[in-house]
């Protein structure tokens, strides 16, 4: 029988516990979605109340996973409900532990600094972006950045990465960037470039609304 308070399923053929990186993946996304969502609030209307929430939340579910259990965690459980149809791929609990403590680490600065204090400060908007920049990586490429970490601190090796990127292998002929690959990345911020240098000042131009264009010709063609 599993116990409530855990951390990492055991898994046979794994001899740590594990956890299902995929459902972690969604969940990042998820939060992604919402921190971003709150972040460009504050910038663009200098509203301040769905970051606070999303601080609240982050905290919470991040306090759940690693002192109570991951599986009992609200937005792994969504998570896991997004990717059930997939198969689990497996990834060592005790890094995912250990970066999610960096993470309470940051949000409990967030919270204090935002929520109990109601003061905004550099801190508050760095540790937004550095907890952007670990949920982007986790979702978007499967990187935990925070678990980069791991083998640092403690010393020892990191087991059952994402991807095997903890085991040394040779890459494999899919994986192989070429000279001409290259050629393409650089020709594409080549491209970028000369679009913003010769076409800067029209795509600076505000959109007009297109039913009103298609009135104002009608009229012209009519007095015509």
């Amino acid at each position: 029988m599993n116990k409530v308070v855990q951390f990492g399923e055991n898994i046979e053929g794994y001899n740590i516990p594990v956890l299902n990186e995929r459902e972690i993946r969604a969940a990042a996304g998820i939060l992604f979605l919402f921190m971003l969502a709150s972040l460009i609030q504050v910038i663009f209307v200098g509203d301040y109340l769905l970051v606070k929430y999303a601080i609240v939340v982050f905290l919470s579910d991040l306090m759940t996973r690693v002192f109570i259990n991951p599986k009992y965690s609200p937005l792994l459980i969504i998570g896991r409900f997004i990717v059930s149809k997939q198969n689990p791929e497996y990834v060592g609990a005790p890094q995912k532990k250990f970066a999610w403590k960096i993470g309470i680490a940051i949000s409990t600065l967030m919270f204090l600094h935002l929520i109990v204090l109601n003061s905004e400060s550099e801190i508050v908007g760095l540790g937004c972006l550095i907890c952007l920049a670990f949920l982007f990586f986790e979702s978007a490429f499967g990187i935990c950045l925070a678990c980069k970490f791991y083998s640092w601190y403690y010393k020892e090796k990191t087991q059952y990465c994402p991807g095997e990127v903890c085991d040394i292998s040779l890459e494999h002929e899919i994986q192989k960037i070429s000279k001409v690959q290259i050629l393409i990345i650089v020709g594409l911020i080549v491209y970028i470039l000369l679009t913003i240098y010769i076409f800067n000042e029209y795509f600076s131009e505000s959109p007009k609304n297109l039913w009103k264009k298609f009135e104002v010709m009608s009229h012209l063609y009519e007095k015509n």
